[in-house]
């Protein structure tokens, strides 16, 4: 959306007429804090510089903390990794159940020097000492556009990283979701993994494939990337993945250039070696785009994604499905928020997280159309996605002194994750020009 540029020139002028300098409006602070969930004090988890030079490649002089990612395990740890722009670096820190650090210091996570490292995603293991990355590095490899999918894993519970891999060895641009042919957003993958040590990697190219890689053996190794849907297909963006516990991955993406795009997916029932032709999940005449998946103990699986019913970069709102597997078709979806129940022009890039019935589902809040998000909706599901909750605002993430979110290279995040005991964890970054960045953590825990 607000990024458009190539490896020699910069076109701002589009992008500037769609995210405008945002200003606060009161729409978003207006909404009511979401109360289902008790809320700890949020932790500013990093503070860095505002600022952002002209696009340089990896020369750029950007200075921001930016791209958090979160992971919660079983026992309440929380893995939250970020971006530091001016350091060109990943950076990871755990928070412990009672909010103590494990670390006295954040981690920089290894990876090629002197290159923009971002959008890292993160997966934390139950026991708390595996942490896996997968990230976005800013390699100009030959092509009109650098970018390529990194992946690290540390089983002494991130003190340190064991290799770096590049899945995607590609010219095409790996890690960009394309909307047209001037405006794309970074940080388009996904990251998932099993008990067993599976792990499953999905990425768009600015070129417009979507390509799938696996790992049998907890990331050391991992298996040549292959296309999905043809590779040549009009262009993919923001892949999800959800995995059963048979060896089921569910892959679904947006697809589709300008106004007309849909949600597909793809199912593969042998540990991701194969999927079967792709489907839709929803067809509609408007611009549907950022998807996620989860899957429930049960095998339920969920979908949600962001629809405008006007076309790209018209007013979103947040839609739901669930899977029938007699039927292999997905539920008519229900609408969570939008500018009827959100009291904001837009909701759109959600996130997706599942405790026994409960459905967890947040979002980016746009009080104007043209602005950047300001602050973070949410709603919940007791009943396995039946229905959903009057959606609300996470307490603390709209303040005026803090400027709007950030994401300023995209929005495709992983912001949200609960465990079985119905703790949450939230992280979101926000950026004031010329003032301060942040990193926040959000915690909170359904009542007893």
């Amino acid at each position: 959306m607000f990024l458009v540029r190539s490896a020699v020139i910069v076109i701002i002028i589009g992008v500037a007429a769609y995210f405008a300098p945002a200003f606060f409006n009161n729409a978003a602070a207006d909404l009511p804090a979401f109360e289902m969930i008790e809320w700890d004090e949020k932790i500013n988890v990093a503070t860095g510089d505002a600022t952002m030079g002209p696009w340089r490649m990896n020369a750029s002089e950007f200075h921001l903390v930016d791209d958090p990612s979160v992971s919660l395990n079983s026992r309440g740890t929380a893995a939250v990794a970020w971006a530091d722009y001016e350091r060109q670096d990943i950076k990871l820190q755990l928070f412990e159940p009672d909010g103590t650090t494990r670390f006295d210091e954040p981690v920089t996570v290894p990876s090629e020097p002197d290159i923009f490292s971002w959008f890292p995603r993160v997966l934390l293991s139950d026991d708390g000492n595996k942490v896996y990355l997968l990230w976005q590095e800013i390699v100009f490899s030959g092509g009109s556009h650098g970018g390529e999918i990194f992946f690290s894993f540390s089983e002494d519970g991130g003190q340190t990283f064991d290799g770096l891999i590049n899945l995607s060895n590609t010219e095409a641009g790996a890690g960009k979701g394309r909307f047209t042919g001037q405006r794309w957003f970074n940080g388009s993958y996904d990251l998932a993994k099993t008990g067993d040590g599976h792990i499953y990697a999905a990425w768009t190219e600015y070129e417009g494939a979507l390509w799938f890689s696996r790992s049998a053996d907890g990331g050391r190794t991992f298996h040549s990337p292959y296309p999905i849907d043809g590779g040549n297909y009009s262009p993919a963006r923001s892949p999800a993945i959800a995995v059963g516990t048979d060896g089921e991955v569910y892959l679904a993406w947006s697809k589709g250039e300008g106004h007309d795009s849909d949600i597909f997916y793809t199912v593969s029932d042998d540990f991701g070696e194969t999927f079967g032709e792709p489907k839709s999940i929803y067809e509609s005449s408007g611009h549907s785009d950022a998807p996620r998946l989860a899957i429930s103990e049960k095998g339920d699986l969920h979908a949600v994604w962001s629809e405008s019913e006007d076309g790209l970069w018209g007013a979103y709102r947040i839609k739901h499905s669930k899977l029938n597997r007699e039927s292999g078709d997905f539920s008519a979806p229900e609408v969570i928020s939008g500018t009827s129940s959100g009291q904001v022009a837009s909701s759109a890039y959600p996130a997706m997280a599942l405790s026994g019935d409960y459905v967890f589902v947040l979002w980016d809040l746009f009080p104007n159309l043209g602005q950047r998000p300001q602050g973070l909706g949410i709603s919940v599901s007791e009943n396995s996605g039946e229905s959903f909750s009057s959606p609300g605002v996470v307490p603390g993430s709209v303040d005026p002194a803090l400027g709007f979110n950030g994401s300023r290279q995209g929005l495709y995040m992983n912001k949200l994750d609960v465990n079985r005991d119905g703790a949450i964890a939230v992280v979101n970054s926000t950026f004031n020009e010329g003032e301060s960045s942040h990193i926040w953590l959000f915690r909170g825990k359904l009542p007893d």
